[in-house]
C-alpha cells in the first residue's frame, strides 16, 4: 500500500511540483508520516512546512499566468521529477523504504506530468477556457495530496 501512496504523491508532484512536498511536510509535522530518524526528518520541521507552503502558493498563482512555461520544459520537468522523488521517498520511508518510495514517486510524477498536461489541454479545448481547468487541476492536486498522506 505504501508504494501506491508514494506513486500517488508523485502524481501530485507531476500536477503541481511544490504541492506534494508541502503536503508531505505538513503530514510529517503533524505526525501522520513518521520521518524521525530518517534523512528526511527535516520535512517535519516547522520552517520547512512554511517554506514549502509559501512556494506552493506561489506556484498556484504562477500557473495562472499566460507566460508560465510548460510543465514539460526542462525546469518544470526536472522540478516535478525531483519533488516526486522527495515526496515519494517520504511517503515510502515508514514501510516500503526510501528508495522504493523514491522510485514510485518518480514514476507517479511522470504520469502526473504527462497525463495532467494532456488532460488539461484537452479539457481546456473542450471548455473553451484554460482558467477553470487550471483551478480544477489545482484542487485535484491539493485534494489528492491530502488524501494520500492521510491514508497512511
Amino acid at each position: 500500500m505504501a508504494l501506491v501512496l508514494a506513486f500517488l504523491i508523485g502524481v501530485v508532484a507531476g500536477l503541481r511540483s511544490l504541492t506534494a512536498p508541502a503536503v508531505v511536510s505538513w503530514a510529517a509535522r503533524f505526525g501522520w508520516l513518521r520521518l524521525e530518524g530518517t534523512p528526511l526528518a527535516f520535512l517535519g520541521y516547522p520552517a520547512t512546512s512554511y517554506i514549502f507552503t509559501l512556494l506552493a502558493f506561489g506556484e498556484l498563482v504562477a500557473d495562472q499566468l499566460p507566460k508560465t512555461p510548460s510543465r514539460k520544459s526542462p525546469p518544470g520537468f526536472v522540478a516535478r521529477v525531483l519533488m516526486g522523488a522527495l515526496s515519494g521517498a517520504a511517503v515510502g520511508a515508514a514501510s516500503a523504504g526510501l528508495v522504493s518510495g523514491m522510485i514510485a514517486g518518480i514514476a507517479g510524477a511522470l504520469v502526473g506530468m504527462f497525463g495532467g498536461y494532456e488532460a488539461r489541454v484537452r479539457t481546456a479545448r473542450a471548455v473553451g477556457r484554460d482558467w477553470p481547468v487550471a483551478v480544477a487541476e489545482d484542487l485535484i492536486a491539493i485534494g489528492l495530496g491530502l488524501w494520500t498522506v492521510m491514508a497512511q
